[in-house]
């Protein structure tokens, strides 16, 4: 059998412009081109308030980016400060803090909260700065230990978002969920990361007592 080489970008067609993305996707409709917010109302600090989950996203002075997942307990994730300011608890983790880097370069972020069962979300855009203790951190503390850092965040943007994604994946449908079709977490780490030690003490490094070291 002869092998058939994969399309190239000759087989693309690029959209370089924001002429041709619009004549692809087309312009926003009235409700969506005039839905963004510049403080927190009632109804964005009670999402807020019953979030557990968020992605942030940011980016290096020369434009290189991350996206990291923050969870904690609704309620001591995010913290309302006033009606243009939040701040997001940072916990134990494996100290790369790859987003954290980019703030000290490159202030604005993106976050993205979700509350589970729910296909909509809250996306925040604003200007961030860390912080090492402040008053607030005894507001989010979890089994008595106070973050180990803070997220600061000036609100520029907050809006919410639409549910088409949600909908479109079946994200909190548990009967579309497999989570047997990858391999598991230690088998990534031990393929990727601790390749000096053998599986099965991979594995039982995230066992059950990898739940008890989270704060």
């Amino acid at each position: 059998m002869v092998a058939v080489a994969p399309p190239g970008p000759a087989a693309e067609t690029p959209v370089r412009t924001l002429d041709e993305l619009v004549a692809v996707v087309g312009e926003p409709n009235e409700v969506a081109a005039h839905k963004v917010q510049d403080r927190l109302h009632e109804l964005h600090r009670q999402w807020l308030e019953a979030s557990p989950f968020c992605v942030l996203a940011t980016s290096d002075a020369d434009g290189n980016l991350d996206a990291s997942p923050k969870g904690d307990p609704a309620g001591q994730l995010v913290h309302v400060i006033d009606e243009v300011t939040i701040a997001i608890a940072e916990r134990p983790g494996n100290r790369r803090v790859d987003g954290y880097r980019n703030v000290l370069s490159n202030p604005h972020v993106g976050l993205l909260f979700m509350v589970p069962g729910r296909d909509d979300t809250l996306r925040v855009n604003g200007r961030a700065r860390l912080v090492s203790d402040a008053p607030w951190f005894d507001e989010v503390a979890v089994k008595g230990r106070r973050p180990i850092l803070g997220l600061v965040v000036d609100v520029d943007e907050v809006f919410t978002h639409c549910s088409k994604a949600f909908l479109r994946s079946r994200l909190w449908h548990p009967e579309t969920w497999e989570p047997d079709a990858v391999p598991s977490r230690a088998v990534f780490s031990h393929t990727f990361e601790r390749k000096d030690q053998t599986l099965a003490e991979v594995e039982a490094h995230y066992g059950p007592a990898y739940a008890e070291q989270l704060y």
